[in-house]
């Protein structure tokens, strides 16, 4: 390519602070997943994520400090921060790592929703409560969190007046869950690539 185009007005108002903004924006989201992953456990994934993320970073900054007479940069810069962190939510939110636990109160008869739960691979415990206007059916599942709306889902059609809170967990040991496929598969396959000690 013509060195003069590099040199020319189009390149420095329109394609330059277009690439820092796409380069921002991609090492915005490493860091995001590289958090979410630390989180997780995914610990020896971290460095590789890590090394890409500020190599990006660096070479963004390398042209923010030598065009600084241009201001459409800084606003590339600041754009790709903000679309980073908002793609990196959005790739987190479909990964859906982590497990949570729903516990779910249900006054009187809860066979229909017990038998859908069931029936849907989820592992259940049910324990007898007695609540302030009588007894209740107390029921704890935990779940990976890309299940959690086929939990809801059950819950809405059998029960929708039904009482349930989730919480995030950490560990859980065995456990019973609906068949795994796509993202969530793929996630345990990088596990098995990047171990961690811990786990050994």
């Amino acid at each position: 390519m013509d060195a003069t185009f590099f040199e020319s007005d189009f390149f420095k108002w329109v394609i330059l602070p277009l690439l820092i903004f796409l380069a921002r924006m991609a090492d915005v989201t490493l860091g995001t997943l590289r958090n979410v992953f630390i989180s997780k456990g995914l610990r020896n994934v971290v460095p590789f994520i890590g090394f890409f993320e500020v190599l990006i970073w660096l070479v963004s900054v390398r042209q923010i400090m030598q065009h600084l007479d241009n201001p459409l940069c800084y606003f590339g810069f600041a754009g790709g921060f903000a679309m980073g962190t908002y793609v990196g939510l959005m790739i987190e939110r479909q990964l859906a790592l982590g497990m949570q636990v729903i516990r779910i109160i249900l006054p009187g008869d809860a066979i229909a929703l017990i038998d859908a739960l069931k029936n849907s691979g989820f592992g259940i415990t049910v324990i007898d409560g007695k609540g302030s206007k009588g007894p209740v059916k107390i029921i704890f599942t935990i779940l990976k969190r890309k299940d959690v709306e086929l939990a809801r889902q059950l819950i809405d059609r059998h029960d929708p007046h039904a009482f349930y809170s989730l919480e995030d967990i950490r560990v859980a040991n065995q456990g019973v869950f609906p068949q795994q496929s796509g993202i969530s598969s793929k996630m345990d396959y990088l596990r098995k690539v990047f171990p961690d000690p811990k786990d050994k």
